[in-house]
């Protein structure tokens, strides 16, 4: 049988091993699945036939290289900066590789010696990166097959909680890793390109500069900006396009109310709290706050951030329980932002009914015959459960789809890649539709940022 190693069983893997091992009889397959805990790897195989669940430290080199030269191929899910060394052992044992990542430097540097050996390096196959990179290239490529010339690329995606669950002030809850939700935006100013303009927005005003969106059934969103949206502009061959934008989806309201934490320097991540372990949540809101003899931390917060009692955002904050004074922070060395993510996974976790939702916008303006148009084209993915999540779906079945395909001889570009070649995203969008992942593409006259001209 053909073994398939799958290094990492957390949240993102259970679509994926569930679609490999329904395809196990058919694909004459047997999957390998490792983890740190045997306990985990063993609850997502389930006990299939088919599968084995191994217990496996990456850092142990022998046990790592073992499992691997072992393999017809290998998915690699563990975090992104971890992927480098199986990496390197696949080159040493001629194994190809598949992640959902984006692709590192040190990942990149490996593309000659992987392409020499005729090894396919699959990676950004994923929701974003991946899913976004397939249906946006889809569109594109259909464009240019026309002789039309693009004028405008905006890409927006983001991971909510679907309506039927959501239930809070903030129309928000946790549905992937809450500390990249708490440190979104930082390291550097957002940058993209508008109406041939470069653009800059500091994380200072990242959460004041939003562009709203309808998506039919679903109600209104906003969308942030993401902090760089021209690392893809050579990749997808828009060079010369004059706007191109990639922002993240939240419900409307959500980043004003984010902002209140930037404001105050709850997010920063970068020094530690002393005596954190034994701070109380307000605390923790009161060293941000001035002194003062006679002021509470309740008015001092609304002064400072220049909200009143009976605006939403004072209520989105005490719906957060943020002035508890007996509430403790129990984490020890802790920085702000990795308080904020304690005292927010408190209200914003996921109860055991509560399903997640995906959303994806993406925005194509073009100019064919002389005459300016738009596609729009909007995809939405509702979770089953806390298991089968619209986040692990949507990470977890491109992955395997791709998987197979390489394994079956269907994508054989060499090399470290990402899937926006046509040989990779046709048949794993077409095959993802009959998952529910589906792209609905409406045309209507290109409006873009000039209003005045029309």
């Amino acid at each position: 049988m053909r073994r398939i190693l799958i290094i990492g069983a957390g949240r993102s893997a259970s679509s994926l091993i569930r679609y490999l091992l329904s395809k196990s009889e058919s694909e004459n397959l047997h999957l390998v699945v490792a983890d740190l805990s045997l306990a985990l790897a063993e609850k997502k195989t389930q006990q299939h036939p088919n599968a084995t669940a191994i217990a496996l430290d990456i850092f142990n080199m022998q046990e790592r290289k073992a499992a691997i030269e072992n393999a017809s191929i290998v998915i690699s899910m563990l975090p992104a900066h971890l992927h480098i060394e199986i990496a390197k052992d696949c080159l040493q044992f001629k194994k190809h590789l598949v992640t959902a990542s984006y692709i590192s430097d040190a990942m990149q540097e490996l593309n000659l010696e992987a392409r020499a050996n005729n090894l396919i390096f699959m990676n950004e196959i994923g929701l974003d990166p991946g899913i976004d990179h397939m249906s946006a290239m889809k569109v594109i490529d259909e464009i240019r097959a026309k002789g039309g010339n693009m004028l405008l690329f905006e890409s927006f995606c983001g991971g909510l909680v679907a309506p039927e669950s959501d239930n809070n002030l903030w129309n928000y809850k946790f549905t992937w890793a809450p500390r990249n939700v708490v440190l979104a935006g930082q390291g550097g100013a957002a940058k993209f390109v508008q109406e041939g303009t470069y653009k800059y927005i500091p994380y200072c005003n990242l959460f004041r500069r939003t562009e709203f969106l309808e998506v039919e059934g679903y109600g209104k969103f906003e969308a942030y900006s993401n902090r760089d949206s021209l690392k893809y502009r050579s990749i997808y061959g828009l060079d010369d396009i004059l706007t191109l934008y990639r922002g993240t989806i939240r419900r409307v309201g959500f980043s004003k109310a984010w902002n209140m934490f930037v404001q105050l320097g709850m997010t920063d991540d970068s020094y530690i709290m002393e005596d954190s372990e034994n701070m109380s949540y307000r605390q923790f809101v009161n060293s941000f706050l001035p002194y003062h003899p006679t002021d509470s931390v309740e008015i001092k917060t609304r002064l400072i951030l220049k909200i009143d009692q009976d605006d939403i955002m004072w209520d989105k904050l005490l719906e957060l329980d943020l002035f508890n004074p007996d509430k403790k922070v129990n984490l020890p060395n802790a920085t702000p932002a990795q308080i904020l993510e304690k005292i927010l996974s408190d209200s914003w976790s996921l109860e055991p009914e509560d399903k997640d939702m995906i959303v994806m916008y993406h925005k194509f303006g073009y100019e064919l015959n002389g005459e300016k148009k738009q596609i729009d084209s909007k995809m939405v993915c509702i979770g089953d459960d806390q298991t089968y999540t619209a986040m692990a779906k949507t990470v977890g079945l491109p992955v395997a789809m791709a998987t197979l395909l390489i394994l079956n001889g269907k994508i054989t570009t060499p090399g470290v890649q990402l899937p926006i070649n046509k040989e990779v995203y046709l048949p794993i969008l077409k095959e993802l539709e009959e998952y529910g992942v589906v792209f609905n593409e409406q045309t209507m006259p290109y409006f873009g940022y000039n209003p005045d001209l029309f």
